[in-house]
């Protein structure tokens, strides 16, 4: 029998439900009955880093190519019957998929059909179909993809920088994979990864938009296929240090202007940070380096950044957590002590009540905003569930956040002896 849960946000003025099928699945509806369109995800809570793991209780640990879990992703949209791109063609929804380091998503988007979509995405997610040949074949497409990333300048300083931040963890390594270790790839390994994460029991559906939760159930009654209820995984990371690698990666490339990212390493000794950790960080990084920010003026007036390419984040997952600023700088090194300075300015002097509330209230406006937007709210919702947190409790935290919880993370981010950086020059000297 399926269990219903009703979740309310009071701030909000909205809800969506919660559904633990019988088949094993968490689904999460989340109506928007006047939105003209609808986005559903198929996610599995797995990805590039879950390349070792044990599928038992004091099993032998299993260690698989790097890249399977992306390469996996590419061959589920293919069946004996056609491929499933042709079939969301027929009913007019636009399919798409991705592979992140700890997540696989298989989603659509329609203003039509949807029940009918839905039913084609549940139908070859659970389908797998994998031979020798056609193995074989997606080794030279996924071959050109990495090649394609090789080459691409803003894959590299992300990359480049996170084999500069960790020693032993996944993060680090390219979620594709590399040429030779996709060619170790076979469909028994396929079969063997598909059956360890592709059970419902790690999965998540999420819909929002123009639905009926009736509907959505009918057809998840219809098309899902019970899965085992003594599934288990046990991700397997080596140790990681807290020290960083080393303090500076630099590479050259066919860019114009230098390409910067500074990373900022955590301990994640304690586990993943908690929901209101999560909203604390973000209303830091507002207040720090939003386009509101005297920082983002200082590097704009000095010429050090350019106001379309200057960013920041707050990159974790399982075993990770970095705090990562970027953007293009003539002077890369210049700009990265600026964004040291400030942090030791905040460190020690704090942030003014006006900085504060105006930080929050942008952090908490954004959050608030993003209810409006059925791709949002989907890409949330299985973010959110794969991390064990909640939508609504997020907002929430947002709100309550104190200026002391906020200058607080301090304690643990935006350390310098544990900050490196990553740069891309261009090959010739700018005239």
């Amino acid at each position: 029998m399926n269990r219903i849960r009703e979740i309310k946000s009071e701030r909000a003025g909205d809800a969506y439900y919660e559904v633990r099928h019988s088949s094993g699945l968490k689904i999460l509806i989340y109506p928007k009955p006047k939105n003209s369109s609808s986005y559903a995800i198929f996610g599995t809570k797995y990805g590039s880093i879950d390349n070792c793991f044990r599928t038992s209780p004091g099993g032998e640990p299993q260690k698989v190519p790097n890249g399977i879990a992306h390469y996996l992703e590419h061959k589920l949209f293919e069946s004996a019957e056609g491929d499933a791109f042709a079939r969301f063609a027929k009913t007019g929804a636009s399919a798409n998929a991705y592979t992140s380091f700890d997540m696989t998503c298989f989603l659509f988007s329609c203003t039509a059909n949807v029940y009918q979509s839905l039913e084609i995405l549940l139908d070859f997610v659970q389908s797998p179909y994998f031979t020798e040949q056609t193995v074989q074949k997606e080794q030279g497409i996924i071959g050109q993809e990495i090649r394609m990333y090789d080459d691409d300048p803003q894959w590299r300083v992300l990359f480049n920088l996170l084999g500069a931040l960790y020693h032993t963890h996944p993060v680090k390594i390219d979620i594709a994979g590399t040429t030779d270790s996709i060619a170790k790839i076979t469909p028994e390994l396929l079969y063997r990864c598909y059956r360890t994460f592709y059970n419902l029991n790690n999965m998540v559906l999420c819909i929002a938009g123009n639905v009926e939760p009736d509907r959505v159930l009918q057809v998840c009654d219809k098309m899902l296929k019970p899965a085992d209820p003594s599934y288990h995984v046990e991700r397997i990371f080596e140790p990681e240090p807290e020290h960083i690698v080393k303090a500076r990666a630099e590479q050259k490339m066919a860019v114009a202007v230098p390409l910067f990212e500074l990373g900022f390493k955590e301990s994640c000794a304690s586990g993943r940070a908690t929901t209101q950790q999560i909203a604390e960080t973000d209303i830091l990084l507002e207040a720090l380096a939003s386009d509101a920010s005297p920082l983002f003026r200082r590097l704009l007036d000095a010429g050090l950044i350019n106001e379309a390419s200057f960013g920041h984040e707050y990159f974790e997952g399982p075993g990770f957590a970095s705090v990562i600023f970027s953007g293009e700088s003539r002077d890369p090194e210049a700009a990265a002590d600026e964004i040291k300075k400030a942090i030791a300015s905040v460190r020690a002097e704090g942030f003014d009540r006006d900085t504060f509330e105006r930080a929050k209230r942008a952090v908490y406006g954004r959050n608030i905003a993003a209810l409006n937007n059925v791709g949002c709210i989907a890409n949330s919702l299985v973010a959110l569930e794969f991390a064990g947190r909640e939508l609504f409790s997020y907002i929430d935290a947002v709100a309550q956040a104190s200026v002391d919880d906020v200058l607080g993370r301090l304690e643990v981010q935006l350390r310098p002896q544990y900050s490196s950086l990553s740069v891309i020059r261009p090959k010739q000297p700018a005239p």
